[in-house]
């Protein structure tokens, strides 16, 4: 999966935090005695607030340092792992878009079901879990939080295109892409600055999250030339072609949401948080209505122990106090960080009315998309194979090229990516 928006947003803050990377790496002391403990993960990874908590509440048991890991941190994870001996955090974040990628690596890590999971995992989603575990049902991660799906839309500029405005009004007429492209049509009429489409490459990777079958099978083949990623590419480039697209890059979202360019954005439950940072004087005109064609995720991530852990079971004892249904919701508040937990949605704090998004109580979009969310197989090399059709479809965009040629380009191209990556 793509690195998503939110932690492009967030660059500015990590550079910051980047400092403390050097702290983190000498922090994990080698102390024997398993009273000392480190976290890694990266700013709005976790609730701040909930892991300072952690140390007060373990305080008596443990001793917890926690470190906010700037840059690239799956690369600095790799590279630490690699290394060995006390560099190695006792717990440590995984992104979801690299969980994949770390399942060949699973003897770098504990097995958490050894530790107390199964035991705790009906209370998390289902496809959430099995996306940390390795084909032989080793569990490598925890989940933090989830990406589900939802079309938030500009009240006002609907209103001013003749479209319904209100989230089941919305819901009941744009079920389908058929429909979306058409309510789309109707709002660049009637406000011909407004756009329904981010970009070409966004579109198209909600579509293919929308389904049970991604690039690569079970069985390691290749199937990014088979119909369903074909429907995905032909549902993006209809956008395009019928002039919906906004061409709206990471660099220029914040003032495409605050002029009204996009007056539909496509995105996860966090993008919530996003929209308000962006153009906080649209408070109450936006709202949120579920995704055309079906629930999708994007983003949402893990806790890990590596096989180093100094005290596996305390360690685990953390992660799920951090990560249980009631600080889960906390997560939400404070980071927009969406429970993996069902039982949190019920909590006041999720079923309370969003005043930014003018009182509508969110979660009753998020909730069922996130319960609804069709499994599907993610390979350790499927974010290197997505990545050929993406940069061709920007193509598209930014040059005119051809779809068709640029589909043949990309499959091509994503052929010799898993042949590289040793898939058949």
């Amino acid at each position: 999966m793509e690195l998503s928006r939110r932690r492009f947003l967030q660059a500015s803050a990590l550079t910051a935090a980047a400092a403390g990377f050097s702290a983190a790496c000498g922090s994990s002391g080698s102390s024997a005695t398993g009273k000392e403990l480190t976290l890694w993960y990266w700013g709005g990874g976790l609730s701040d607030k909930v892991v300072a908590d952690a140390k007060t509440h373990f305080a008596a048991d443990i001793a917890l340092t926690a470190n906010s890991v700037g840059g690239d941190f799956k690369q600095k994870l790799v590279t630490t792992l690699a290394a060995g001996g006390s560099s190695v955090p006792d717990i440590t974040g995984i992104k979801g878009e690299d969980m994949a990628s770390f399942i060949p690596s699973a003897s770098r890590f504990l097995d958490l079901n050894d530790l107390g999971f199964k035991n705790l995992s009906s209370q998390y989603l289902a496809w959430k879990t099995k996306r940390a575990q390795t084909p032989e049902g080793k569990q490598l991660g925890f989940p933090i939080d989830i990406g589900p799906t939802g079309m938030y839309y500009r009240v006002d500029l609907f209103e001013q295109a003749g479209l319904p405005t209100e989230p089941t009004q919305v819901a009941a007429q744009v079920k389908s892409w058929d429909d979306f492209f058409a309510a789309g049509a109707q709002l660049h009429r009637a406000v011909p600055k407004a756009f329904p489409m981010r970009n070409l490459p966004e579109l198209f990777s909600i579509v293919v999250n929308q389904g049970t079958k991604r690039f690569i099978d079970e069985d390691n083949h290749f199937i990014g030339d088979q119909e369903h990623i074909r429907t995905a590419w032909n549902t993006a480039v209809k956008g395009f072609t019928a002039g919906l697209d906004g061409k709206v890059d990471d660099p220029s979202w914040n003032a495409a949401i605050a002029t009204g360019t996009l007056g539909v954005e496509l995105g996860a439950a966090w993008h919530a948080l996003d929209i308000e940072q962006a153009a906080p004087d649209l408070k109450g005109k936006w709202r949120v209505a579920p995704m055309p064609g079906g629930p999708a995720n994007d983003g949402g991530s893990f806790l890990a122990l590596p096989k180093q852990c100094r005290n596996p079971d305390q360690a685990f004892k953390i992660i799920s106090w951090i990560l249980s249904p009631e600080n889960d919701v906390r997560g939400f508040t404070d980071a927009a960080l969406f429970p993996a937990a069902p039982a949190a949605y019920k909590l006041p704090a999720m079923t309370a009315g969003d005043p930014y998004f003018g009182g509508q109580s969110t979660i009753d979009v998020f909730g069922p998309a996130a319960e609804n969310i069709p499994i599907s197989y993610e390979a350790p090399a499927d974010a290197a194979v997505m990545a050929p059709y993406r940069t061709e479809l920007t193509n598209i965009e930014a040059s005119g090229k051809s779809p068709d040629a640029a589909w043949n380009d990309a499959v091509g191209q994503a052929k010799q990516v898993a042949q590289r990556q040793g898939v058949s």
